[in-house]
């Protein structure tokens, strides 16, 4: 998912790390079981976001102007596919099915995309952008409820591809020939803020465990109400940044 203010953690996430379950040694069974269920979901529903998001570039390519931006949008994809390889290696080595953890999430994702898909170029950079980036906020909100090894992994696979500055520069150039795309963009960009987050609200509130870790069912602590609040306010800076970015008003 890519997204332009993703931290490059540096963290090490090899394969050996996060093959016991996610719990602390004073966890009842039962709460680490909980847990566990979160963790699965949560590293479910990126998988199949990461699938997604290589489908889309690859698809979001044809409409490319030229062969440097075919190939610009093609290595995207291929990061988000690497994500995506991570992701199901991870699954598997922890003894989960990955098609099963990604099943629950295929509906609801696959809704979100043919609702936000793009009508050119422009608007799919943007959605690369922009939209992906509101998602990979409030799951990496969530992330950080979790263990640092499970946490670790999650950013590694939300952080930037290290193809924004591709989509920065390119939507810039377009609007300093011609304007008038500016406000059709910031439109744009606003529609997608409101379906990127109604999106990631409806996927965690369907899902127990997941919806458990946010509000703080879990031994793992949670988000008050207050903390959630002050949550959304960070996506939304996050999000009037990226549009800014891209000369964009939010």
């Amino acid at each position: 998912m890519t997204e332009g203010t993703r931290p490059d953690t540096g963290a090490d996430t090899g394969a050996d790390t996060d093959r016991a379950p996610d719990r602390t040694p004073d966890q009842a069974p039962e709460a680490a079981a909980a847990t566990q269920a979160a963790v699965i979901e949560l590293l479910g529903v990126l998988a199949y976001g990461e699938i997604t998001a290589f489908e889309r570039l690859a698809e979001d390519a044809k409409m490319a102007p030229s062969v440097d931006d075919k190939a610009a949008l093609a290595a995207m994809a291929v990061a988000e596919f690497q994500h995506f390889t991570r992701l199901r290696e991870h699954l598997a080595g922890m003894g989960v099915d990955p098609a099963e953890a990604m099943a629950p999430f295929v509906k609801p994702l696959d809704a979100f995309h043919r609702h936000t898909a793009p009508s050119d170029w422009l608007e799919g950079l943007v959605k690369a952008y922009v939209g992906d980036g509101i998602a990979a906020d409030f799951y990496r909100e969530v992330a950080g409820h979790l263990a640092p090894d499970s946490r670790a992994l999650v950013e590694e696979v939300l952080a930037d591809t290290g193809h924004a500055d591709f989509v920065v520069e390119t939507v810039r150039a377009a609007i300093a020939a011609d304007p008038r795309v500016a406000g059709r963009l910031a439109l744009w960009g606003r529609r997608l803020m409101g379906e990127a987050l109604s999106q990631a609200q409806r996927v965690a509130a369907e899902r127990d465990a997941l919806s458990a870790l946010l509000v703080g069912g879990l031994t793992v602590p949670g988000f008050d109400l207050a903390e959630m609040g002050r949550m959304f306010t960070r996506i939304t800076e996050a999000h009037t940044a990226r549009m800014a970015a891209l000369g964009l008003a939010s």
